[in-house]
């Protein structure tokens, strides 16, 4: 556990009498990009839920660097350095570039119980460093969101995740319906999150792509860890034999 940033310990969840988790033990080690591969209903969706604070464990314990946390709602969850970025992220197409970047973190230049006007200056400038700094080239930090391609979104919803200084990365199917070209480019900024210092998890039912970024290989089946071992030491058919 020495070198975990996260630690699930016997994790349960029952939904109306189904047990979706089943004591699920696992460690997301500091500075990886883990694979988490399963079929619908394998589990894998309620644990990152349960990481992201969408939803409790009924049962078992969450350690953050090695200190027992209680996540209950999103906000605790990013409190922690956790980020989640799902296939459907909660971008607003109507909004600026820029605007989704701070999107409940909005710099103010000045306050009054809680209300106050938006640094919109900053706000650009350092969308523009944000962007930048996962390779994102894009004409403004003014321009809607809804004009982007999937995967322009998903690497703005990466650059929001590296500006606020995230330590786990979680990437719910990130790659589901962009052409070839944007799914290497999420690819390679899933690879890229090492050098960042950033621990990465990457849920996707393609395996392919799964092997060909992550460090370790993670399965689910019926709410339960079946396979657990590091890229070079598994196969693509091991894999798909357990599940």
């Amino acid at each position: 556990m020495d070198d975990a940033i996260i630690s699930v310990r016997n994790l349960h969840k029952w939904y109306s009498g189904v047990h979706a988790l089943k004591g699920v033990s696992l460690d997301f080690k500091r500075g990886e990009a883990l694979g988490l591969i399963g079929d619908n209903g394998a589990g894998k969706s309620t644990l990152i839920n349960i990481l992201s604070g969408v939803q409790t464990a009924d049962e078992g314990e969450i350690l953050v660097d090695g200190k027992l946390v209680r996540i209950a709602r999103p906000r605790d969850a990013m409190n922690l350095g956790i980020e989640t970025i799902y296939q459907y992220n909660s971008m607003v197409p109507t909004m600026s570039i820029a605007r989704n970047l701070f999107i409940g973190r909005e710099p103010t230049r000045f306050s009054v119980f809680g209300v106050g006007i938006l640094d919109q200056k900053k706000m650009g400038s350092e969308s523009i460093k944000a962007i930048a700094n996962v390779d994102l080239h894009l004409r403004s930090p003014d321009a809607l969101v809804g004009e982007l391609s999937g995967g322009q979104r998903q690497g703005v919803a990466i650059a929001r995740a590296m500006h606020f200084k995230s330590k786990v990365m979680i990437l719910d199917e990130p790659t589901n319906h962009l052409s070839v070209k944007e799914t290497q480019k999420v690819i390679g900024f899933v690879r890229g999150l090492k050098e960042q210092g950033v621990t990465g998890v990457f849920i996707s039912h393609n395996m392919h792509h799964v092997f060909d970024c992550c460090d370790r290989v993670v399965a689910m089946a019926r709410g339960e860890v079946v396979l657990d071992k590091r890229i070079e030491e598994t196969s693509i058919d091991e894999v798909h034999n357990v599940l």
